[in-house]
């Protein structure tokens, strides 16, 4: 394939998104360069775009956290990767551009039943789930989960994978369509959290047992709620915060349930920890994309050229499933 100098870009520019032209990067020491076909929207990349979230030191000033395309260049020690691999990566930015620098390590294969779209829908999802709900959460087989937003990409990514994993899964989500798509999904029960009061909901179907696990991107008045939510033993994972970053906390509640709260950003972390946990998913998951037990759900799609409309979709809430931006080809 034949490598312009230079690329298309989507640039912030006084909270616009802007296409703009930029030099196409070079890969460094441990990285590949990838022909992007399609990258991923997230939360992130919108609260990036309004000033909220800076990206990490070194970081690329381009938004884009996920990818697929086609490895075209090799940086030294690029491990087992080769040109012409199809893959899909977590990147810490870059990825609203027709190229993208990534770590070899952060590059998986697409499955084989996947397309360039579906699969630019796993990376930053699917790390951040299996991270948080595994690795900190602890999630066993036979427990009980609560996931908010259950109809985002990342509520979609755990409602199916919790299920695969023989866990029984609740969520929250904000219409009667949104619950409806959460059970369709594999989900034992859906609360609409707009015309429900989730904590009275999660005690009548646990019997006041309360869930062993809650995956919250929410913070603010959600956090004491949450805490009401757990089972004795439970756990609290904090993954964001749309609310205010402050809340009142119980401390009776959290010594009388013994409770863990926790809580994680994955952008931050180095590629070793990101790296190990594209091994986990390797193992543990991509067989489960082989046999269809689970899917990367895909709302929409956008032009790269389109993506403050792509922003707009996502701020609204409407969207079920992962928003993605197309490159031209």
């Amino acid at each position: 394939m034949q490598i312009s100098n230079i690329m298309c870009a989507i640039e912030v520019q006084s909270g616009k998104l802007v296409p703009i032209e930029r030099a196409v990067p070079v890969p460094k020491t441990g990285q590949v360069l990838i022909k992007v076909m399609a990258a991923g929207v997230n939360r992130p990349d919108v609260m990036q775009c309004k000033g909220l979230y800076p990206p990490p030191q070194g970081a690329s000033d381009i938004l884009g956290l996920e990818i697929t395309g086609i490895v075209v260049s090799l940086g030294n020690n690029a491990g087992n990767l080769a040109i012409g691999d199809n893959v899909c990566a977590l990147v810490t930015g870059g990825g609203y551009a027709d190229y993208c620098v990534a770590s070899a390590t952060l590059c998986l294969p697409i499955p084989d039943n996947l397309s360039f779209i579906e699969a630019a829908g796993i990376p930053e999802t699917f790390f951040t789930v299996w991270s948080n709900i595994f690795d900190r959460g602890h999630l066993q087989q036979g427990e009980t989960l609560l996931v908010h937003g259950g109809s985002s990409g990342i509520g979609t990514t755990t409602i199916q994978l919790a299920k695969a994993f023989d866990a029984k899964v609740f969520a929250t989500a904000g219409s009667l369509a949104k619950c409806q798509f959460c059970l369709d999904l594999g989900a034992d029960a859906a609360i609409n959290y707009k015309s429900q009061d989730f904590v009275s909901e999660i005690a009548k179907i646990t019997d006041n047992k309360g869930v062993n696990l809650i995956l919250d991107m929410i913070g603010g008045d959600y956090f004491p709620r949450n805490l009401q939510c757990l089972a004795v033993e439970g756990r609290l994972v904090q993954i964001a915060v749309q609310q205010q970053p402050k809340s009142d906390i119980n401390l009776w509640t959290v010594m009388q349930k013994r409770l863990t709260i926790t809580g994680s950003t994955l952008r931050v972390r180095d590629d070793t920890f990101k790296a190990d946990i594209a091994s986990k998913l390797l193992k543990n998951v991509w067989p489960l994309f082989a046999s269809e037990r689970i899917k990367p759900i895909i709302h929409s799609t956008f032009a790269l050229s389109e993506a403050a409309l792509a922003h707009e979709l996502m701020e609204s809430s409407l969207h079920m499933g992962k928003i993605i931006l197309t490159t031209d080809t």
